[in-house]
Formats: C-alpha cells, structure tokens, sequence
C-alpha cells in the first residue's frame, strides 16, 4: 500500500471544519453539555485525525461527536449517516474473506478501508449507543468487529435496526452486499 499525503490543505481544512461545526450545532442531542469551541481546538491540534475525519466525510459517513471520554478528554466521532455510509458499501468483513473469494469479489473489506482511513469499526455496544441517539440504519446494516472465535469459524458480524429495534446478526465473512457497509469510530 502506498504511502498517502495524509495532510489536507488550509482551504480542505477550513471547508471541514465548517461542515463539522454546522453538524455538530444541528445535532447538539449527540452530544450534550460539550462545545463546539473546545472540540474545533482538539481537531485543529491534530492534523492527522482531521484527515481521518475528512476521509469519514468524503465516504459519506457524515462524522460527528457523540461522546467526550473524560479519562483520556478524547472527543468522540462517529458516522451518524441516516443509512451506512455510501462510500464503505459493497465490502466483504476482512482480507482473509476477500481472498478466500474465487469469483466476483468485491473491491475491498471492511477492515482495510478502517485501516486505510484511520478509524476503527464500531463493536456491537457502540453501534448499540449510537442506536440509542436516532435510528440509524433502516435500511442498510452494518459490519461492526466480530468476536474472534467467530471470525475462526468463518463468520462476522453486522447490524441494523427493524422494528424499533437493533438486530445483530451473522454472515460468511466473505458476503458482501450493496446495502452492508461499515461504521466507524474515530478518537480525537
């Protein structure tokens, strides 16, 4: 894999921080008590993690703060896209799954995309939280980490939410279909 500029320019930076500010100020049940203030001055201490952010965003994740870790004062980001971000469908859980497919593979997994953008895929509790501020995925499902003595078996893990209620289920972890995405968690 090759090494990416993973700076983003003044005009990229400002235009970024703008979109997350108007999110963040729309959406202020997210994330009661924090301000935008305190956050925008972390965002802009870490270059790296605005890049990340930026990436969420390009992918269609619509990133926005849904907690604050009082511990470590990290701010946390999550795609709160209505359905699983656009961008990150269409994928198979891991490498080992895309590689075990003989025909018509996808053109990537859910983990390497995380990787690639700097971002973690939710676990079931955390896409159970992120459930708990609106409804999200009512349509699509998402793949969030699988436990390994699952994934050694051959299976992985997603969710969605039917019913007024979040469901897990299981697949192969080489499945892939146009409505599974990922979402993904990312520690400012």
């Amino acid at each position: 894999m090759t090494k990416r500029n993973m700076e983003l320019s003044l005009e990229q930076r400002e235009e970024l921080l703008e979109t997350l500010k108007a999110r963040f100020e729309k959406n202020m049940n997210r994330h009661v008590g924090l301000e935008w203030a305190t956050v925008q001055a972390k965002l802009e201490a870490n270059a790296e993690k605005l890049w990340s952010l930026n990436e969420m965003e390009g992918t269609g994740g619509e990133p926005d703060v849904v907690g604050h870790d009082i511990k470590t004062g990290e701010y946390i980001f999550c795609d709160c896209s209505a359905e699983s971000p656009k961008g990150r469908r269409s994928v198979c859980y891991d490498r080992e799954a895309l590689e075990s497919r003989k025909k018509h593979k996808p053109e990537n997994n859910a983990i390497d995309m995380a990787t690639a953008i700097g971002i973690e895929l939710l676990t079931e509790e955390q896409y159970r939280e992120l459930q708990k501020l609106e409804n999200f995925d009512m349509k699509t499902s998402s793949w969030v980490q699988t436990p390994a003595a699952i994934r050694k078996l051959g299976g992985a893990i997603f969710c969605d939410r039917r019913y007024d209620t979040v469901f897990v289920y299981h697949n192969g972890a080489e499945s892939y279909y146009a409505a599974r995405g990922f979402r993904g968690l990312l520690r400012v």
